[in-house]
């Protein structure tokens, strides 16, 4: 008899592990079944997040951030370094330290919270069946009243260049080479590429961006995307757009790669390439075909706007559906599904996610972009603080980037803050809780925000909105109709 669950979730990422944890905090027998093994061949919760992505890339930018910090910065705040130097194993063991940490706490709450926790993979068949198979174990049959699908995602892999072991490597290969390159290819300037090659570019390395697109980021505001375009070409990242890889050749352990732009046939020669060019929903082997779930035209798994399936009694979350692929959207679907099979009124407002770029400076955003804003004749005012009219920047000497805000020209409603500046990742939380809870441009510059703070670059912006801003000259744009 196949063992019985009220929910079992597939998958033990950020999605997976927080459905897991807050169904068996409401009172379901719960199971989590997960398939990562990690470097040692050991069973690891937590997916690509903790493993091989959000932590240990956040672990390598934060340290070699302070490492050019040490070389370049100490001195302009009376700091003297000598003989500074980086040892790079050192680096990497601490990564899989902080990992190793991360993912064994998350088998702790797994434990303590009474999810059981099942090691190997799983198959979705009819009638909300799973088929679970244990590492090295034989098949067999478990059965769940619901079931919740978060297998995330893996990275895209192009026919031009293939991977090859230590000189052709996606994002999971570029957070342990051992040594620094002389000379390296990033292809892709997105998000994980811009993150990977600011790393090895502040470690030493030469690093050449290969982006076929025309625009640099156009996920975020444009007015941001310049600013950054500048500041990476200053760190000497070499970015080149338009530039579409067509060919790789590995040859006595370097990789020549040829590609096209708009003035000819090129190629360059590198000592290893990071494969940056995005990430797709993992599905093999999890759906029978009869399981009643379906896939859109992108390969995703179909959901309505509560994350359910077109099987009664399945739902799917995280990067598995559509939306950005961010740990904390999938988070937050987790929760909303098990709160909602609750008899719970949960609800993910899709339209107050944010996004953060871990770059220096870092990039974050929320809402709408201004091109968005153009593009559908919304009439919308805009706001822009510079950080290096901030008190606290200047004291810290972390002047870099601005804090935009731009709010409904009728309504003063906000509709999108970007900002480009040192824990932009942090200050983009006060513009998320400005936005849930509906509310305006000059709400926000009525709130009190704490003196010196990095954050009050977001009051100040905000006051720009209507051109009230103190410490500045305002920035106050209006769009014409």
């Amino acid at each position: 008899m196949a063992k019985q669950f009220d929910v079992i979730v597939i998958g033990g990422g950020p999605a997976g592990y927080h459905a897991a944890i807050r169904a068996a905090q409401l009172g379901m027998n719960t199971a989590c079944i997960d398939k990562w093994l990690n470097k040692e061949g050991k069973p690891a919760f937590g997916g690509t997040c903790l493993n091989v992505g959000c932590i240990p890339s956040k672990a390598l930018l934060e340290a070699s951030h302070k490492f050019v910090e040490a070389k370049e910065s100490f001195a302009d705040i009376g700091i003297v370094t000598n003989g500074i130097d980086i040892d790079v194993p050192a680096m990497i063991a601490r990564k899989d330290s902080v990992v190793k940490n991360l993912t064994g706490g998350v088998a702790a709450l797994l434990k303590s919270n009474g999810v059981t926790a099942m090691e190997g993979t799983a198959r979705l068949l009819a009638g909300r069946e799973v088929q679970f198979t244990a590492h090295g174990g034989e098949p067999e049959s478990l059965q769940a009243e619901h079931v919740i699908l978060a297998t995330g995602s893996v990275s895209v892999e192009i026919p031009p260049c293939p991977l090859t072991e230590e000189l052709i490597v996606d994002s999971t290969g570029a957070l342990d080479f051992t040594a620094v390159p002389k000379r390296l290819g990033v292809i892709g300037a997105g998000i994980i590429g811009l993150e990977l090659g600011s790393v090895w570019r502040r470690l030493g390395a030469e690093v050449v961006v290969l982006e076929a697109l025309e625009e640099f980021l156009p996920v975020a505001d444009q007015q941001v995307a310049k600013e950054a375009q500048k500041h990476f070409k200053r760190q000497g990242l070499d970015i080149r757009l338009g530039t579409r890889v067509m060919s790789s050749e590995v040859k006595r352990k370097k990789v020549k790669v040829d590609f096209k732009q708009d003035d000819g046939d090129k190629s360059e020669t590198f000592d290893a390439v990071i494969v940056a060019v995005g990430r797709r929903p993992y599905t093999e082997g999890l759906l029978a075909a009869d399981s009643g779930v379906n896939l859109d035209e992108r390969g995703f798994i179909y959901v309505n706007d509560l994350c359910a399936t077109d099987a009664p009694g399945v739902y799917a979350i995280g990067d598995v559906v559509r939306g950005p692929m961010l740990a904390h959207k999938g988070m937050e679907e987790g929760i909303m599904v098990v709160e909602r099979i609750a008899d719970q009124k949960t609800l993910v407002n899709y339209d107050t996610v944010p996004s953060v770029i871990y770059t220096y400076p870092e990039i974050a955003w929320v809402g709408k972009t201004e091109q968005e804003l153009k593009s559908s004749g919304e009439k919308y005012n805009v706001g822009v603080f510079p950080m290096a009219a901030s008190g606290r920047a200047m004291a810290s000497n972390v002047t870099e980037g601005f804090v935009k805000v731009i709010a409904d020209e009728e309504t003063d409603r906000i509709l999108g803050v970007h900002m480009i500046c040192a824990h932009a990742g942090e200050l983009i939380s006060d513009a998320v809780i400005a936005m849930e809870f509906g509310g305006s441009a000059e709400d926000l510059g009525l709130t009190m925000f704490a003196h010196p703070t990095l954050s009050e670059a977001v009051h100040e912006a905000a006051l720009s909105v209507h051109g009230h801003a103190i410490h500045t000259a305002n920035r106050r744009r209006r769009k014409k109709s």
